[in-house]
């Protein structure tokens, strides 16, 4: 139910909020979904976490009625279809590039007619419990979001967007930035042109359209929707624990230098 309701919020670009998972510790996953995030998601492509880690982080989320997507190392099937076992609600997908890469990841993704993924049973499927029910509304409940991280990717989002599978994009700038050969420049004109022409396609294409924001505060949030985007990841445990331990630093050596 919460997955089929979060689709509907992604196709009808309500404002949402999300935040990653980098580290294993399903207490993690669970003090963050107990915050009301709209869904959670797993960074399995910068990570170490593996996927009998990602089963406990997505039935952690779960457990608190949030929906958890993984981000998967790479577009093979040998770490999508495992996920998708695990009773992931969707996918959300690194580095899309073009419209055959969409095809390819819908076949993993979509049961027949739409996509060509396997039936089994597994967590997905209550353990058989839930089979006629999963595989009956899996195509039309299932979320596919993918991340346009390069200037080939946005030259092709017109293309990529037609596919009428893809119900939201998440933007990374700092990629983006790099194959624009300006990397970390987030604020280069060309990296702020780049995001717009994807914002505007979503919008015309009816996605939703997010990107993370490292440092959210109130201020940096809004900017963020002012700009057109319906969707926020709100930075992850791995950067909390970074700018926590970055402070405590400074902390320290000023009183060691007094």
């Amino acid at each position: 139910m919460k997955r089929e309701l979060l689709k509907k919020s992604l196709r009808s670009r309500e404002k949402l909020f999300g935040a990653w998972v980098s580290y294993a510790e399903p207490s993690i996953t669970e003090t963050f979904a107990k915050a009301g995030f709209d869904f959670l998601a797993i960074d399995m492509e910068h990570s170490t976490i593996t996927l009998p880690e990602a089963k406990a982080i997505i039935t952690s989320s779960q457990s608190h009625g949030v929906p958890c997507f993984p981000r998967p190392v790479s577009h093979s099937n040998d770490y999508i279809k495992p996920l998708l076992e695990f009773g992931a609600d969707g996918m959300l997908i690194q580095m899309v590039n073009n419209s055959d890469d969409v095809k390819k990841l819908i076949n993993h993704i979509k049961y027949p007619p739409i996509g060509n993924r396997s039936y089994g049973v597994n967590r997905a499927q209550g353990y058989g419990f839930d089979f006629d029910s999963y595989i009956n509304n899996w195509n039309k409940n299932s979320i596919f979001m993918i991340q346009v991280e390069s200037i080939e990717a946005v030259k092709n989002i017109e293309s990529i967007l037609s596919n009428d599978e893809i119900d939201g994009v998440m933007i990374g700038p700092y990629d983006i930035s790099g194959s624009l050969g300006v990397p970390g420049q987030l604020d280069h004109p060309d990296v702020i042109n780049a995001s717009k022409k994807v914002i505007e396609a979503c919008e015309k294409y009816g996605k939703s359209c997010g990107t993370q924001l490292n440092d959210p505060n109130l201020k940096n949030i809004d900017g963020l929707f002012e700009l057109g985007y319906t969707f926020a990841i709100l930075g992850s445990d791995l950067f909390i624990l970074w700018k926590w331990a970055e402070t405590m630093k400074g902390i320290m050596t000023n009183f060691k230098n007094k």
